[in-house]
């Protein structure tokens, strides 16, 4: 009987650990893994039509997923393209509408020469000579004037397009708006929408989540507090079924700076009532690891 005994606390030892490394050992904590999940909402007004989504499909960062109806917003920018031309097609040409000046100017150049040439052999007066000089100075003035004025109608015109140019702006973004991006890589979780559908700015679309690094929210006491930091490793464990369990890696990069009530998913009503401090663990998913399911951790 006591060879019996004796055998059996040399075995202890060893069914502990097998214990522990079946799952049913002790963890130093507990909790659930999350996903951080992005509600994807219409940009836009309209008819859905294309929304090519299912959910469980793993989506790619920008990939096109649907496009609103865009049909009013083109016509709507042709008719402002059109209001643009209409208008700048009343600009002045201002090198034709000077160029009767510019020819005056230069034959009275000519003339103003041949007239200096006529004074130096005495065959013409000063008179003539100032005459032409007068006449010059009274185009070059008409061609200023004239010019000033084309220019200033020129670019008023051109001022009335401003407005016209930034609506077609923002019909380009609202264009823009209407096709659908997926904003980061991840696997759709809910879909709120149907193809054919009439949506709304701001109506939800659908929810995706990045699952392929699960984060595991888990709570430690106060008196472990001091066993962790950021970026430390640790090992996590989730059921496998038939009492056995899986082992991951992990790594704590976030600890509450505050304590709180210990969850209500706790089951004891005196384990509810401790003060806890929340953690969260990034694990990396091979494809197991599921929203909701439980996890455990060991420093």
């Amino acid at each position: 009987m006591k060879k019996i005994f004796n055998k059996t606390i040399l075995l202890l030892p060893i069914l502990l650990m097998a214990a522990c490394s079946n799952g049913s050992g002790k963890f130093d904590a507990t909790g659930t893994f999350e996903a951080e999940e992005v509600i994807i909402s219409s940009e836009a007004t309209g008819r859905l039509v294309q929304f090519n989504l299912e959910e469980g499909m793993q989506l790619k960062q920008n990939q096109i997923v649907g496009v609103v109806d865009t049909i009013q917003l083109y016509l709507k920018k042709k008719q402002l393209e059109a209001s643009i031309k209409a208008v700048l097609s009343r600009q002045p040409d201002v090198s034709a509408q000077l160029a009767a000046l510019d020819e005056q100017i230069k034959t009275a150049g000519t003339e103003k020469k041949r007239i200096e040439n006529l004074v130096k052999s005495n065959a013409a007066t000063t008179k003539q000579l100032d005459d032409i000089n007068s006449q010059i100075e009274v185009l070059n003035k008409q061609h200023n004037a004239a010019k000033s004025s084309l220019l200033i109608t020129k670019q008023g015109l051109q001022s009335e397009t401003y407005p016209l140019q930034i609506q077609i702006d923002q019909i380009r973004d609202q264009l823009n708006k209407s096709i659908i991006k997926n904003p980061l890589n991840g696997t759709v979780i809910t879909r709120y929408a149907k193809q054919n559908e009439v949506t709304a700015i701001s109506k939800t679309l659908y929810k995706i989540a990045d699952l392929a690094n699960m984060t595991l929210r888990a709570y430690i006491n106060g008196d472990q507090l001091g066993q962790v930091k950021l970026g430390q490793a640790v090992k996590v464990f989730v059921d496998k079924g038939n009492g056995e369990q899986k082992e991951l890696n992990g790594e704590i990069y976030w600890v509450s700076s505050k304590a709180e009530f210990t969850p209500k998913t706790i089951q004891t009503k005196d384990e509810r009532a401790n003060l806890v401090y929340a953690v969260k663990v990034k694990v990396k998913n091979d494809g197991y690891l599921k929203i909701g399911m439980y996890g455990e951790i060991k420093f």
